[in-house]
């Protein structure tokens, strides 16, 4: 058995990865490698990467990770990355079809209260893009013990983070709802191209195969807390607000024997009952808020 691809440290393989081919008889060891008629390409998928190997390599049984063996999450973890899991509903997951390997954005919904129920900003924002799903629930592979690839409702998700994407999500979750958007494979590549164009990431030098791979590698599975995106309640609805709201009242009084603040009408709060964008007209010393948009 050998490897299709290169096949770099913490991948989870997958049926397609792995074929058999002659090999010279001399030189085949049954006890390290994986021979066809004695191993099962289909019962490997699943197993996770622990020493890397090039297209074409011979598969050695040390060097693969199997589900049920100790310290496999450990082993699909990247170099200084974490693993954290997150609580998600029918709905947050995308209704089961994610699974293991799959690569996902984390959206953030929140509600900004003001004074009253009706004064409220209802927002959600995308925090992380291309984070790799680990594990659903306790499975760790796209095929479930029938061999089928069936979605299945989970509860929690496993994903590789980097440290600080696991403290923001560790915060995120207590301020909101998470919810979970499936990625599509060309995504990653359109945004490794503009990773390069950007400068973010350096490109190796001609003939460098060892560094394209690693740059590959890194760009197709790192993920990313930059670039985040917010959709308010005001961009879906027009009775949502588009702004978070202001709280109204009065400035804290000046200490005793203290000068008077040198304020004006116009820096006053607006009236609590109006929402949204709007205009503050200053008349001598009356203030009067006009709503944008208002007849």
């Amino acid at each position: 058995m050998v490897a299709t691809r290169a096949l770099p440290v913490g991948t989870i393989l997958t049926a397609d990865a792995l074929r058999f081919q002659p090999w010279p008889e001399g030189l085949v060891k049954p006890e390290q490698y994986y021979v066809e008629g004695q191993s099962n390409v289909a019962a490997l998928a699943g197993s996770v990467v622990r020493v890397a190997m090039t297209a074409g390599a011979p598969v050695t049984k040390g060097s693969l990770v199997n589900p049920r063996d100790r310290g496999f999450l450990a082993a699909a973890l990247g170099p200084g990355m974490r693993a954290i899991t997150v609580p998600l509903s029918a709905d947050q997951g995308v209704a089961g079809f994610v699974f293991p390997g799959d690569h996902v954005d984390l959206m953030l919904t929140s509600e900004v209260s003001g004074e009253g129920d009706a004064n409220k900003l209802n927002a959600t924002e995308t925090i992380v893009h291309n984070l790799r799903v680990l594990a659903v629930d306790q499975r760790t592979t796209a095929v479930d013990t029938s061999g089928n690839t069936t979605p299945t409702i989970f509860s929690t998700v496993t994903m590789e983070v980097t440290p600080r994407i696991a403290e923001k999500i560790a915060v995120a979750r207590q301020i909101g709802t998470l919810s979970l958007a499936l990625r599509s494979i060309a995504d990653t590549a359109s945004e490794l191209e503009e990773s390069i164009a950007s400068g973010t990431t350096s490109v190796p030098r001609d003939g460098d195969i060892a560094g394209e791979a690693r740059m590959l590698g890194r760009g197709t599975t790192r993920p990313s807390d930059l670039g985040s995106t917010v959709v308010t309640g005001g961009e879906v609805s027009r009775y949502q607000r588009r702004t978070a709201p202001m709280r109204g009242g009065t400035a804290p009084a000046a200490p005793s024997g203290a000068a008077p603040a040198n304020t004006t009408p116009a820096a006053a709060a607006p009236p609590s009952e109006y929402m949204g964008p709007s205009v503050r007209v200053v008349r001598g010393d009356q203030v009067t808020v006009v709503p944008v948009g208002s007849r």
